[in-house]
């Protein structure tokens, strides 16, 4: 499907309503369809493409200026680009970053990763607000939109379809200190390397096990304790991590969540995932912690969201954070077991740092096990 940008750098995008923009092409030529997503970061645009919970989406940028300081191998959070393609105004192949290890021209070409560029974001960014989510296809080889929304019929929905094992490490591997104080199990659902980060630095050795891995599977090497990743998909048709989960909270082993994982501990408390009409995505939402009564400024890419009502009626279920902007559920604890999550992601990568003591709050629950 894919081959070295050509003499024409043309490409389309086309949503599933039948809008349509014409742009000109980046990376390499193809096409490429996925669920159409924006993110309102200014920064930290190679983190986000990384991000294993953009698997299946095309990602808008709303910041103009996309390239402009390079691409630097410390600064990835997987082993490659995870969007399906990229929308954005300027594509900067030029960088002016002098620790730079490449442009953001050849790391495209080099990850087989396909975009269009000169598009009017904001008109587009505001269509899909007032709209919400749908599927959108990218191509800088067929220009017919016909064909072209012939292919948008096959693509699947996001609401529905299971990712995570897509994305999800297909060994077990070891990271950190071999004399490390605790052992912390990471069910991988799609996760961010600097969540790995964040436990080692805390005196944790971490062993990241495949999406389907059992309680069993984790704590017969030794687990302290257990955090569930972030990911991609729809977390109401994961019920191999919901039972996961569930056996987890069962045994009252010190767990956390992120996002996704936020997600499956809410499901495995009997509270529903809904849809959202466009998400959150960007690193500047505010979050008030319930707890403290502070507002935190917080990194958020996620599509789907819990039940409010749901948790609001489960007597085990404390709200701990939620949303300023929208009032949605950001944060929950178990009241009768040591577990916890947050929609948020307190590793940011993209983003501010004000949530990294939400690892201490985990290391806490270790030591008091």
């Amino acid at each position: 499907m894919f081959q070295m940008e050509n003499t024409s750098p043309k490409a389309i995008l086309l949503l599933e309503d039948g809008v349509y923009f014409e742009g000109k092409s980046v990376g390499v030529q193809g096409t490429k369809g996925g669920e159409i997503c924006f993110n309102t970061g200014m920064s930290g645009y190679e983190e986000i493409f990384t991000d294993p919970s953009y698997f299946g989406q095309i990602l808008i940028s709303n910041t103009v200026h996309v390239g402009n300081y390079g691409i630097h191998s410390d600064e990835t959070e997987s082993s490659h680009i995870q969007i399906s393609g990229l929308i954005c105004r300027n594509f900067s192949e030029d960088y002016s970053r002098k620790s730079a290890d490449e442009s953001i021209r050849d790391y495209f070409v080099r990850n087989q990763t396909v975009g269009i560029c000169d598009v009017d974001t904001r008109a587009l960014v505001r269509h899909i607000r007032e709209k919400g989510a749908m599927n959108a296809i990218i191509s800088s080889e067929v220009y017919d939109l016909s064909v072209l929304g012939e292919m948008l019929t096959v693509l699947p929905k996001m609401a529905g379809l299971e990712l995570s094992s897509q994305v999800s490490t297909l060994t077990a591997y070891e990271l950190g200190n071999p004399d490390a104080t605790y052992q912390v199990a990471v069910l991988d659902l799609g996760v961010k390397t600097n969540i790995l980060r964040n436990l080692m630095q805390r005196d944790c050795k971490v062993k990241v096990f495949p999406a389907k891995s059992t309680y069993s599977e984790m704590k017969n090497w030794g687990a302290d304790g257990f955090l569930i990743s972030n990911g991609p998909g729809d977390p109401s048709v994961m019920d191999y991590a919901v039972d996961t989960v569930k056996d987890i909270l069962e045994a009252s082993q010190p767990l956390m969540g992120i996002c996704l994982g936020h997600q499956i501990l809410a499901e495995s408390m009997g509270i529903r995932t809904y849809k959202m009409h466009h998400g959150h995505r960007g690193i500047n939402h505010p979050v008030k912690n319930l707890l403290t009564g502070r507002c935190e400024i917080t990194s958020q890419n996620h599509g789907f969201g819990i039940d409010e009502k749901a948790v609001r009626n489960n007597d085990r279920v404390e709200i701990t954070h939620i949303n300023l902007n929208d009032d949605t559920i950001e944060g929950i604890r178990i009241k009768d077991r040591p577990a916890f999550s947050v929609q948020f992601h307190p590793e940011a990568s993209a983003g501010t740092h004000d949530s990294t003591y939400l690892f201490d709050d985990f290391l806490s629950l270790l030591q008091r096990k």
